[in-house]
């Protein structure tokens, strides 16, 4: 059985239909590497799996019990967590302060606060620091810390580097390393091609709110992940039929 199943899933935005028809299933264990455009849909994808965007047609299966109209907060204790674009972080509040929030509405696991710290060395002299005056690197480690303090089943990770320089992306890479090798389950959306086929073991390549490409990153070359991403190419020219 699949940790995670989406079935036939339509999500919009007042008139825009921001995801059509999507359907994918995700096994214990995986990194799914989440590739498009933007305005692909995405973000609107991640965000109606965790709950934080009301579903208009389809189905969320999550450990084969029916989560669609399920909260955001149920979902989280489901064992459901997302690293949203942007961060999101509680500016007035401590490094630490944000993560035992976070531990409050989780679950029991390892992942602690001690833990945490460990994966994110680069915080233990920010603990105590106003998540507002963060580098970017270290909110994007505060804000991947928080999600692990919920102890997920599922961790949506969307657009990691995004914003960040180099240096500090592949730090942050060097710190979830751990988590890709672990066998956390991962929905990775990653705006470097790249690095996303790298690290991923599957790719899924959304167009227009639609998956016009699946498959395992090992068996797709950089170019037709690129066709499918831009609409050119078979797949993208099916999407995009009417």
């Amino acid at each position: 059985m699949s940790l995670l199943a989406v079935e036939q899933l339509d999500v919009r935005h007042g008139l825009l239909q921001a995801v059509r028809g999507v359907s994918f299933e995700i096994a214990r264990g995986e990194t799914v590497a989440l590739v498009g455009a933007n305005g692909a849909g995405k973000t609107t994808l991640l965000r109606a799996i965790a709950g934080a965007h009301p579903v208009t047609a389809g189905r969320v299966l999550f450990n084969g019990a029916e989560v669609t109209q399920a909260p955001s907060y149920q979902r989280v204790g489901h064992g459901i967590a997302l690293v949203p674009e942007g961060r999101r972080l509680f500016a007035r509040m401590s490094v630490e302060e944000n993560l035992m929030l976070a531990r409050a509405a989780g679950r029991a696991g390892a992942w602690t606060l001690d833990a945490v710290m460990e994966a994110f060395p680069n915080l233990r002299a920010r603990r105590h620091a106003r998540a507002g005056t963060l580098s970017g690197g270290e909110q994007q480690a505060t804000a991947i810390g928080r999600a692990l303090m919920t102890n997920p089943e599922l961790l949506m990770l969307d657009e990691v580097s995004l914003g960040l320089s180099p240096l500090v992306v592949e730090r942050v890479y060097a710190s979830l390393q751990m988590l890709l090798t672990s066998g956390t389950t991962i929905i990775l959306v990653e705006q470097d091609l790249t690095r996303a086929l790298r690290v991923a073991g599957r790719v899924l390549c959304m167009l227009e709110g639609k998956i016009v490409l699946e498959g395992k990153a090992a068996d797709l070359t950089r170019e037709q992940v690129t066709e499918a991403y831009f609409g050119l190419g078979r797949a993208g020219r099916e999407a995009i039929a009417p």
